[in-house]
């Protein structure tokens, strides 16, 4: 009886050799060789899904990397476009090693046809020629204009000459190796084009890109130890027929410092047509109304803090100039005495108008609320609106049937000979009992929402022995002398003062035009 061996192919016989021999059973069923098969199959199937899954997951991976990858890149890219963050310390002064003991002046120009007594300030050219005299190694400005030259002006205002000698002695920094750096939004000046010939070096902010606004910034610092800030621009009228107030603060470098961020924030604004999202932390504040910083001012504790404006050109931690206003609203505890140009709380989207109601609202809780003495003094000029007389006649009757509830007003119009530039009263100011703030705005909406601008808080606290020292008295007692002159006219019910040519809305006109304006603000309560 053959085999099964000797019945296979002799091919088929070689090619089983050196294998092992399969079990018999499976050799005698076929069935079984079939499902060795689908084991395999299954077998092979699960192998390449899990490598697939791996695959897969690996892939996953990748992208994820990729994706954070590009995330950072992204982020760093952000960060050193919105600033080039260039040597904060290049002068050796730091937060730690800064200085904290000050002197403060009161700078004003007063119109040369403008009789009352500057008793409590320096002239504004001599405190800012005081500063040119103390710079060893930096001047840096900001402001909102640039005229100075006064030439064809100075038969007629004598005065005006001021600003001339100013612009000359801005084109001798480069001879004497101090640089002069100036952050402007004027992107044709005559005058800038010439301190740029003279060594100076000029940043031009696109400011109707940036945040469909100006500059309307003032301030100065020098050497970073010595500032400037107040409502003068470069222009020669501030020096003729604008009346001007501001401080310069000496040897106060702490301040300055946190003062100096702001400058650098416009500084790296060139050539930008966007605001970055995200800023250096070297643009942070470094005092804010949460944490002020202590210091002494002519030998009197103060605490102080810079405030600016708009919203998007404030990184983190700093101050909105409404956010202060608010605070020296709110801690003011006898009197809010406010001095400025313009009063219209509006946002004016031309051709239609919101109300806006953040300080109106504000002033009226101080006034219904805390019971405090409120003073306005407002400058009554060409440009004066004819609505400002309406809301400030508004304040005015929350107080005349309530107890204990003071709201003065007066509108500051000085005559002159040449009515063309008749004197402004162009101050940016406010002064309470305990604190004083220190602007570059009128309080118009429109101001706060767009423009850039900057302000300076300082208080000091009652009962110190020399309370002349004091810059809060001292500004107390400039605005009582404006307030009791003769160029101070009072709001009387039925005599509007003649400011311009425009005439007063009738009654029904403007209550129809403001309940629209406050139901178009509680539609939009952003600012």
């Amino acid at each position: 009886m053959e085999s099964r061996h000797s019945r296979l192919p002799s091919a088929g016989f070689e090619q089983l050799k050196g294998r092992p021999e399969l079990p018999p059973a499976l050799v005698a069923r076929p069935g079984n060789t079939i499902y060795s098969t689908v084991q395999q199959q299954d077998y092979s199937a699960s192998v390449w899904l899990s490598k697939r899954e791996k695959l897969e997951h690996s892939q996953q991976k990748c992208i994820v990397i990729f994706a954070l990858v590009c995330c950072f890149a992204v982020l760093v890219a952000l960060i050193f476009s919105a600033v080039d963050v260039w040597g904060e310390d290049e002068d050796g002064i730091t937060e730690d090693n800064c200085s904290k003991e000050c002197r403060v002046v009161l700078v004003e120009n007063i119109p040369e046809d403008v009789s009352i007594p500057q008793d409590n300030s320096i002239p504004l050219s001599v405190g800012l020629h005081s500063l040119l005299d103390m710079a060893r190694r930096s001047v840096e400005i900001v402001s909102p204009r640039w005229s100075l030259n006064s030439s064809e002006n100075e038969y007629t205002f004598p005065s005006a000459k001021q600003g001339r000698f100013l612009l000359q002695r801005l084109m001798k920094l480069d001879g004497q190796s101090v640089s002069l750096k100036v952050a402007s939004g004027l992107t044709d000046s005559s005058e800038l084009k010439l301190l740029s010939r003279h060594g100076a070096e000029v940043h031009y902010l696109n400011m109707t890109a940036l945040t469909k606004g100006q500059l309307h910034s003032s301030f100065w610092i020098v050497d970073r130890k010595h500032m400037y800030i107040g409502s003068a621009g470069m222009d020669w009228r501030s020096f003729s027929t604008l009346k001007e107030l501001g401080v310069i603060i000496y040897e106060c470098s702490c301040l300055v410092l946190d003062l100096h961020r702001i400058f650098s924030l416009y500084w790296q604004l060139q050539y930008k047509d966007f605001v970055p999202s995200i800023w250096s932390k070297r643009l942070s504040a470094l005092y804010t109304k949460e944490r002020t910083l202590l210091l002494s001012l002519n030998s009197t504790k103060a605490n102080a803090f810079i405030s600016s404006s708009p919203d998007v050109f404030c990184p983190k931690d700093r101050t909105r100039d409404i956010d202060a206003i608010f605070r020296v609203i709110q801690e003011a505890k006898k009197f809010l005495y406010i001095s400025i140009t313009d009063y219209l709380p509006l946002i004016n989207n031309s051709p239609h108008h919101r109300y806006w109601s953040l300080i109106d609202g504000k002033l009226r809780e101080a006034l219904i609320l805390k019971n405090i003495k409120v003073r306005l003094l407002i400058s009554c000029w060409e440009h004066t609106h004819p609505l400002t007389f309406n809301f400030v006649w508004s304040l005015k009757t929350l107080c005349m049937e309530m107890a204990n509830c003071s709201l003065e007003a007066k509108f500051f119009s000085p005559r002159q000979q040449n009515v063309r530039l008749r004197a402004i009263n162009h101050n940016r100011y406010m002064v309470t009992d305990n604190t004083v703030y220190i602007g570059n705005f009128d309080w118009v909406g429109n101001e706060f929402a767009y423009n850039a601008g900057a302000g300076l808080v300082i208080s000091q606290t009652e009962g110190v022995e020399d309370r002349n020292s004091t810059v809060v008295d001292q500004l107390k007692a400039v605005f009582e002398r404006d307030w009791q002159s003769n160029y101070s006219k009072p709001l009387q019910a039925n005599k509007i003062p003649t400011c311009n040519k425009q005439t007063i809305l009738p009654k029904a006109l403007l209550k129809s035009q403001m309940e629209s304006h406050e139901r178009e603000d509680s539609q939009n309560t952003s600012l």
